[in-house]
């Protein structure tokens, strides 16, 4: 797979992100967020498990093999993130998440090349601060006094901690992730995602309502696009690419959200447009190969 492929993959994955912020409106209508998480993931994992069927893909013997990398990436990429970040929403601020969530690209690449010896380029070190000064702008609308009232919470605190669970998963992906199919990985790794979240969904998540068309549908497009897409093109990326270069593509999903929010009615304003042209030039500052590299 070309590189120019793999990053259109990313890029992608990053869009159903930024939609899933939209989508996530309607499915909270009807469901309560332990459950909406858990369902999301479960009909990722029937679709995934569909698509390994239809390509004849092996899904036991990897299983047998690998059993407890499936688990690791599982338990922090999926049920540990969203949980994390479910509980840090009920006691910090959407601003507050986003901003400590904007930190990710520069966690990884610090744990990239703690845990993998991965280094960061120059171009990339110099994209981290233009990519994350566009995503203050985008999400504080540049205003200064929506900065200066933030204070730190004890969600802000869980909120660190989903960031870094996804900033070691984008590493142990890196690391852990065996071999071989890209749907076999995903669809192993989803479902022992999924069997957390549900577990959890069981136990502490409320009482379960079935969703009505409107936030079925929504959810589904979630399921389909924001779950199975974007994890089989993520994984995909940090294989190619390694961790810390793919986690710079985050910075898009703030820029996604905005455009889908456009779609939804809702017009962002001239200064988010601007922290959106800031976010696409450093992540493309840092996708582009140099001389050296273009060379050889």
């Amino acid at each position: 797979m070309n590189t120019g492929t793999v990053y259109l993959l990313i890029v992608v994955a990053t869009a159903f992100w930024g939609a899933n912020f939209v989508l996530a409106g309607p499915v909270m209508v009807d469901l309560p967020p332990l459950w909406a998480a858990a369902l999301r993931f479960v009909i990722g994992t029937a679709a995934m498990l569909a698509l390994a069927r239809w390509r004849g893909e092996p899904l036991l013997a990897p299983l047998r093999r690998n059993v407890g990398a499936y688990l690791l990436l599982g338990l922090v990429g999926i049920g540990g993130f969203n949980l994390l970040f479910f509980y840090a929403l009920q006691s910090t601020s959407a601003i507050n998440a986003a901003l400590i969530m904007a930190t990710n690209p520069l966690l990884t690449t610090f744990i990239a090349a703690l845990m993998l010896g991965e280094q960061a380029t120059p171009r990339q070190l110099a994209a981290l601060p233009l990519a994350l000064f566009g995503v203050v702008v985008v999400i504080s609308g540049g205003s200064l006094a929506r900065l200066e009232g933030l204070q730190v919470a004890h969600g802000d605190l869980l909120m660190l901690g989903a960031d870094l669970m996804w900033a070691f998963y984008n590493v142990l992906v890196r690391r852990y992730m065996p071999a071989g199919s890209a749907v076999v990985n995903t669809t192993l790794v989803m479902g022992a995602g999924a069997l957390l979240l549900l577990v959890v969904a069981v136990v502490d998540g409320g009482h379960f309502t079935f969703p009505g068309t409107h936030a079925g549908s929504a959810l589904l497009m979630m399921a389909l696009g924001g779950t199975v897409l974007a994890y089989l093109f993520w994984n995909t990326g940090i294989a190619h690419l390694g961790a810390g270069r793919t986690a710079l593509f985050l910075n898009l999903v703030p820029v996604f959200a905005m455009l889908a929010g456009i779609v939804a009615g809702t017009h962002p304003s001239h200064v988010q447009l601007i922290g959106g042209m800031l976010v696409i030039g450093g992540v493309s500052v840092a996708m582009v190969p140099s001389r050296r590299l273009a060379a050889a």
